[in-house]
């Protein structure tokens, strides 16, 4: 059972490879997909601009610590004057497609068999509940004219 759960979610540890070779770490970032050849839906890393990826712990958090910040020094506050002008609306609204489309290029959409098991969750999930309610108001409304009727 759990060799099988290994095969399937691509865990490797505790087995040996069939040609007797051991796992390394450089072997590890190269298998980046799930054994299926499915995407998992999580990122692989970032890709630098000549396209080679980026370790995850190459990339420095947004978290400082507290001698980066004590050290760091702050820009100095701009008067109006400095203060670029707005875009038209024409340039914020193209700006804002491009952006819709390039986060719409980064979702991971279902295949027909999933969406087709999601659909029918739903549906039958939303059935159940009207059939519920619709049960519980009956039962009140016969409640109430038998308490008052």
């Amino acid at each position: 059972m759990s060799e099988e759960r290994a095969k399937r979610d691509g865990d490797t540890s505790g087995s040996t490879r069939p040609d007797g070779a051991d796992d390394t770490a450089a072997d590890a970032t190269t298998r980046s997909a799930t054994p299926s050849g499915k995407p998992s839906g999580k990122r692989q890393g970032r890709r630098s601009p000549a396209g080679t990826e980026i370790a995850a712990s190459s990339v420095k958090s947004p978290e400082r610590s507290k001698s980066e910040t004590a050290t760091a020094v702050k820009p100095a506050k701009r008067d109006r004057a400095d203060k670029p002008r707005t875009e038209n609306i024409f340039k914020r609204l193209r700006r804002f497609f491009r952006e819709v489309i390039a986060e719409l290029r980064k979702v991971i959409w279902p295949n027909r068999k999933q969406m087709i098991t999601y659909t029918s969750v739903v549906l039958v999930f939303v059935v159940f509940m009207v059939a519920f309610i619709g049960v519980l108001d009956l039962a009140v409304i016969k409640g109430v004219t038998w308490l008052f009727g």
